[in-house]
């Protein structure tokens, strides 16, 4: 890990006094996103209602620039030039580069099939089923802990080989009860919207880590 990579750890606890005692596990988690990420795998999140939104949030800062411009090397500009040159310029000028990341709470006609066809709160686990790589990493995202779907993907996930991080409220739940996650931030709140208000800057840090990581000077 870079030094500006922990930075990012340390600026968060600066403006977020109150995460100081989540400081192991937000380390471990930054350590696993960028363990996946070397490896050539992906972020996959869920969580229900705000932690939905939640997940699309968290894919919208990783799969395009977020702090940094991310811009693409020359070795991407030669691919583009030998397969699609009249797109090259128009490529390198606008795309950026991203960091994979899917979220598994806006695949409508799936999930919506699986829940009438199968069992509505295991749509989280068969989407890991034919998506899930063991140099994958799910980040579960449930304020109470005691989500049952996202209990599920977690269980699914660590049957499929992969790292596992959970982000809940000060209890944790079933997740921490029965440590359902390799790693478990338990942000020091007890209130769901209160929860929610603490999950939003430990994913921004999350982001930010990697975006310095991979695409930091």
């Amino acid at each position: 890990m870079k030094p500006s990579t922990k930075a990012s750890i340390s600026t968060l606890l600066t403006r977020y006094p109150a995460l100081s005692v989540c400081e192991p596990d937000l380390t471990a988690a930054v350590e696993a996103l960028l363990a996946t990420y070397r490896a050539g795998g992906k972020l996959i999140i869920c969580g229900n209602g705000g932690s939905a939104s939640d997940s699309e949030h968290v894919v919208g800062e990783l799969m395009k620039g977020f702090l940094k411009p991310r811009k693409l090397g020359d070795d991407m500009k030669a691919k583009f030039e030998a397969a699609c040159p009249e797109s090259a310029d128009y490529f390198m000028k606008n795309l950026q580069g991203a960091l994979p990341a899917l979220s598994l709470v806006n695949q409508i006609s799936l999930g919506t099939a699986f829940a009438n066809d199968q069992a509505p709160d295991l749509v989280f686990a068969q989407q890991i089923l034919g998506m899930g790589n063991p140099e994958d990493t799910l980040l579960a995202i449930s304020t109470s802990g005691n989500s049952t779907n996202v209990i599920y993907a977690l269980d699914m996930a660590r049957a499929k080989g992969l790292k596992t991080i959970a982000l809940t409220g000060k209890s944790g739940g079933k997740i921490a009860e029965k440590h359902l996650a390799g790693i478990t931030i338990r942000v020091p709140e007890d209130e769901t919207y209160k929860i929610q208000e603490l999950h939003l800057p430990v994913y921004h840090m999350l982001c930010i880590a990697a975006e310095e990581e991979f695409f930091g000077e």
